[in-house]
């Protein structure tokens, strides 16, 4: 674990970003970005460089990880407990979905 630290920590002292690349997003789109970042375990410019290059986003569960799993699930049963209906195209069906999606991924088989 220590090696692989001080392989990005060089890595990331070696390469220059020297361009800025800005956008907006609506308030869903916002949640589900830091959901998916947090749950990846990396920085978020490098979560969203990883996924508009196409490059594989690997999940190496931890600690940190899973509580995070655990309280967007939370959340997520919290509201579907105080929304009466739920449409086919709610967000939160999304949220839950990508969740349910990654700790069946995470899960020791």
């Amino acid at each position: 674990m220590v090696e692989l630290i001080a392989e990005y920590v060089e890595f990331t002292r070696r390469r220059r970003r020297a361009s800025t690349v800005a956008f907006r997003v609506s308030p869903e789109e916002d949640q589900r970005l830091d959901m998916q970042v947090k749950t990846s375990g990396m920085l978020k410019q490098d979560f969203i460089t990883k996924r508009l290059l196409n490059d594989e986003i690997t999940v190496r569960p931890n600690i940190r990880i899973k509580k995070y799993l655990a309280e967007y699930l939370t959340e997520m049963t919290a509201e579907l407990k105080r929304l009466e209906t739920v449409s086919e195209s709610s967000y939160i069906l999304e949220h839950i979905r990508y969740l349910l999606e990654l700790i069946d991924r995470l899960s020791p088989r």
